[in-house]
């Protein structure tokens, strides 16, 4: 394996989780973020290089990296620059965001990654890498496929850095796809899913899902629908112990309803998801660092098919 990545965002909570993983995994790893004390104590524990910049003065700190993995949310702040750093530098680049807004931007610049032999792809971690497997697996079990409905069940506590990057969620609205386009809806009522538990109430929300589906399956109708312990209640401390993170399971359910009105459903069950966004970040990193990537906006699925998912321990899934 030849190559160098780099993890930005190395000494937040998921980005030491990611750091870690990477060195274990034998990586070729820089470790970064804007904190010198703190980058610097992080890379001397892990024995690995530590560089420490803004977001925003990227371009000279990648001219040896050939993979960034962006750790540092909210990636509203981050994104951008990492993302055009990248394309200067002849870099491919990795998030681990749940913001909307960063899919749409990654999506955004598909045309200039081809043209620079780069991949792009935002969402290796929990959100999106099991819903984005799961539903093309489900799609190709669905003769003529048409709508695709996705339902995510989280549980445990969150990290002050995920929390942060979830603000501002509600401001975006109830947004669907509806024949390829995204439409904003006045409103739309709950629904229920069953996860394995018995019916639970899930809201509509707009997650990365209504950006990577379509781009894997082909699909121009999805919607997505998320269900959670009392909303998103936030840890003691920087974010779950690892006690807590080997605690329960999550879960996502697709629906794919195909053009004969029958429908077609699959559950995936991962580790919780700080768990399997530490895992899933460093094996998509692993294969782009391989040679084993598409130049372009990619998602999980259209790189790496649903495979990719139950490439992580204790990911299954199960057609209903």
């Amino acid at each position: 394996m030849h190559g160098r990545l780099l993890v930005y965002g190395a000494t937040g909570y998921t980005g030491q989780l990611v750091a870690r993983r990477a060195v274990e995994t034998g990586l070729d790893v820089v470790v970064a973020g804007r904190d010198p004390r703190r980058v610097t104590e992080l890379a001397a524990e892990l024995g690995v290089e530590a560089r420490t910049f803004e977001a925003s003065d990227a371009r000279d700190a990648l001219e040896d990296i050939d993979c960034v993995l962006n750790v540092a949310g909210p990636f509203r702040h981050t994104a951008r620059p990492l993302l055009e750093a990248c394309l200067a530098a002849g870099a491919h680049y990795l998030d681990t965001t749940a913001e909307f807004d960063t899919f749409t931007l990654a999506e955004s610049l598909d045309s200039r990654a081809t043209q620079a032999g780069v991949m792009l792809m935002s969402g290796t971690g929990w959100d999106v890498v099991p819903s984005d497997c799961l539903a093309l697996h489900t799609a190709r079990r669905t003769a003529e496929p048409e709508k695709l409905t996705i339902a995510l069940r989280v549980t445990g506590g969150f990290s002050r850095g995920s929390l942060a990057s979830s603000a501002g969620i509600e401001d975006l609205g109830i947004l669907v796809r509806r024949s390829g386009e995204l439409v904003r809806l006045e409103t739309t009522a709950p629904r229920t899913f069953d996860f394995g538990n018995g019916p639970e109430k899930c809201v509509p929300v707009p997650m990365g899902d209504l950006i990577t589906a379509p781009h894997s399956t082909g699909l121009g109708d999805v919607e997505v629908y998320l269900g959670t312990d009392d909303g998103f209640p936030a840890t003691t401390g920087d974010g779950p112990t690892a006690e807590e993170r080997a605690q329960g399971r999550y879960f996502a359910l697709a629906e794919v309803t195909g053009h004969d009105g029958r429908v077609a459903r699959s559950l995936v069950t991962t580790p919780t998801g700080y768990t399997f966004t530490q895992h899933s970040s460093v094996e998509i990193a692993r294969r782009v660092l391989d040679g084993r990537f598409t130049a372009g906006y990619q998602t999980p699925a259209s790189a790496y098919g649903p495979e990719l998912a139950t490439a992580i321990a204790g990911t299954t899934f199960t057609d209903l």
